[in-house]
C-alpha cells in the first residue's frame, strides 16, 4: 500500500519505531506544559489575552463539570417517595427513603441530549474527495479561456419543484441520470429496510458548497419520509421526517442505502 505522501511521520514511526526515551521525553513534556501555560498567561496581553482567557475559563468549567460527575457517582439524597417493602423494625420506622443522585442526573442529561440531537452517527470517518473528483469542466463558447461551468459527476438530489436555469446562467450541471428521489433506508432497532422518499440534503461532511449542491457521497446526512413507518413521538405526535446516513457510495451502486438515525 502506498501512503500518502504528507503522512511521512506516521510512514517512520511504522517503520522504525519510536525513540527509546519516547514515553519519558513526553511525560516530561505533559509536565512542563503547566509551567509554560502559566508563563504565557502572565505575559500574553490584548486580544489574544482575551481569547486565551476565555479559552482557560471553558476548559475550567468543563473540569468541574467532570469532577462534580464524578463526586456524583457517591451522592445520596432523601427520597420521601420511597416506601420500603415488607416489615420494618420499629428503629427504621423514621427513616427516609435514600436515592442516588446519579440516576437522576443521568436521566436529565439523556433527555437534553435528545433534545440537542447528538447522534453518534454509524459511519463517523468519511474518506475526502477533491474537488478535480467531484466536477468536471465544461469548456463554453467559442474562446478556451471560458471554462466556468461544471458538471456533477456524483448522485445527487434536487427537490419536486426544481427547474434549470437557462444554459447560459447554469453553473452546475446535475446529470437526470444521476439524480435519486428515494433511499434504501434500514432501521437498526426493527432490522428491516424501507424505500422511503428523500426529503433533503441536511449535511454533506466534504463541504458546505455540496450540501448546498445535494450531492450524495458516502457518510452524508439525508433527511427522509418516514410517514409510512409510523413512528411516533414520546408525546404521541406522528414523526415525519428524520435524518439517515448513507452508508454505501452511490455511485458505484446505483441506489442509495441508509441508516436511520434513532
Amino acid at each position: 500500500m502506498v501512503s500518502p505522501q504528507n503522512e511521512y511521520i506516521e510512514e517512520s514511526i511504522r517503520r522504525h519505531g519510536r525513540r527509546l526515551d519516547h514515553d519519558e521525553r513526553k511525560r516530561k513534556k505533559e509536565a512542563r506544559k503547566v509551567h509554560k501555560d502559566a508563563a504565557f498567561a502572565q505575559k500574553v496581553h490584548g486580544l489574544k489575552a482575551k481569547l486565551y482567557n476565555k479559552k482557560r475559563h471553558n476548559e475550567k468549567i468543563q473540569m468541574k463539570k467532570t469532577l462534580k460527575m464524578h463526586d456524583e457517582k457517591n451522592a445520596k439524597q432523601k427520597n420521601d417517595d420511597a416506601v420500603p417493602e415488607g416489615a420494618v423494625p420499629a428503629y427504621l420506622l423514621d427513616r427516609e427513603g435514600q436515592q442516588r443522585a446519579k440516576v437522576l442526573s443521568n436521566m436529565l442529561k439523556q433527555k437534553r441530549k435528545e433534545k440537542a440531537g447528538k447522534w453518534n452517527v454509524p459511519l463517523p470517518k468519511v474518506r475526502g474527495i477533491a474537488e478535480d473528483e467531484m466536477f468536471r469542466v465544461v469548456k463554453t463558447g467559442k474562446s478556451k479561456s471560458k471554462s466556468w461551468k461544471r458538471m456533477v459527476t456524483k448522485p445527487t438530489f434536487v427537490g419536486d419543484g426544481f427547474t434549470r436555469k437557462p444554459p447560459k446562467y447554469e453553473r452546475f450541471i446535475r446529470p437526470m441520470a444521476l439524480r435519486y428521489k428515494k433511499a434504501n433506508v434500514t432501521h437498526p432497532e426493527l432490522k428491516a429496510t424501507f424505500q422511503l422518499p428523500i426529503i433533503g440534503v441536511k449535511k454533506n461532511p466534504q463541504s458546505p458548497m455540496y450540501t448546498q449542491l445535494g450531492v450524495l457521497t458516502k457518510g452524508t446526512i439525508i433527511e427522509v419520509n418516514v410517514a409510512e413507518l409510523g413512528l411516533v413521538t414520546t408525546g404521541g405526535k406522528v414523526l415525519w421526517g428524520k435524518y439517515a446516513q448513507v452508508t454505501n457510495n452511490p455511485e458505484n451502486d446505483g441506489c442509495i442505502n441508509a441508516l436511520l438515525l434513532v
